[in-house]
């Protein structure tokens, strides 16, 4: 499978599995991803996921060169039944990198090795991201006389420095991962046999939490961020009030008055 797919003790884990294409997106990658993400985003057991790569070279190199871009342009005729279902829903493919895909439950990112081209922007939709030693990162589109449109000119100036961002954008020159981590694109780097165990470490920290509170705390960040400060404010009251309000609520202040991990419903 082009992606694996598993949930254990509350944790959705995403794996690109094609190393031999340096875990490329084909569109049986697209079709079998955003089949995940639409699992993880409705099943109520799963608290955060984990995404990353098979492999210890590269996490993900963007889209597949022979066969997504050229099936998207025309330049290829569909021949699986993925490559129909990419070429029937023309917005498939940036569901499958989170341009477009309305996710508030936490993804933490376990970024096994490089992350170039949309293997980088897919990064954009992460919330956590955790780097092996040796990565790195950026966009080289520029350089073929493309536009990265995953959303790198909106997210990438909000997510670091903008004359950063901008010199990445327009150079299509990589950084490392110290330089990822000093502009604050990244949150750790860790020996590359120790990248999963640091996101599981992460995930599962956020999977013990409240999973409205989270939920409602990643809705109103994303939705308050564009806003004036009034209007964010006032978000940020309409999504948190109800949890304030719910039955974990209760539940939280009452475990700890009575010394106990909480035992949190999603009610």
């Amino acid at each position: 499978m082009a992606l694996l797919y598993e949930k254990k003790n509350g944790i959705a884990y995403l794996t690109l599995n094609r190393p031999e294409a340096q875990n490329a997106f084909d569109p049986e990658t697209v079709v079998e991803i955003v089949a995940a993400w639409t699992d993880y985003k409705n099943d109520d057991t799963l608290r955060c996921a984990i995404l990353t790569g098979a492999g210890r070279e590269v996490f993900s190199s963007g889209a597949d060169l022979k066969r997504l871009i050229p099936l998207m342009t025309g330049a290829r005729q569909p021949e699986t039944e993925a490559d129909h279902q990419v070429q029937k829903d023309p917005f498939m493919a940036q569901k499958a990198f989170l341009r477009n895909f309305k996710l508030y439950k936490p993804v933490v990112a376990a970024i096994n090795g490089h992350a170039i081209a949309g293997g980088f922007e897919i990064l954009y939709g992460t919330d956590i991201r955790i780097a092996a030693a040796g990565a790195r990162f950026g966009l080289q589109e520029v350089k073929w006389s493309i536009v990265p449109l995953m959303g790198s000119t909106v997210k990438l100036p909000r997510q670091m420095p903008y004359a950063r961002a901008m010199e990445m954008l327009l150079t299509g020159e990589l950084i490392d991962a110290e330089e990822a981590l000093r502009l604050g694109f990244i949150n750790k780097i860790a020996a590359p046999d120790q990248v999963m165990a640091e996101a599981e470490r992460v995930a599962t920290i956020i999977a013990r939490n409240g999973p409205l509170a989270v939920r409602a705390i990643k809705q109103s960040a994303l939705e308050g961020i564009g806003l004036p400060l009034k209007e964010g404010l006032a978000k940020e009251l309409e999504i948190g009030i109800p949890v304030f309000l719910s039955e974990d609520a209760k539940e939280g202040p009452r475990a700890f008055k009575e010394k106990r991990a909480p035992r949190f419903q999603g009610k």
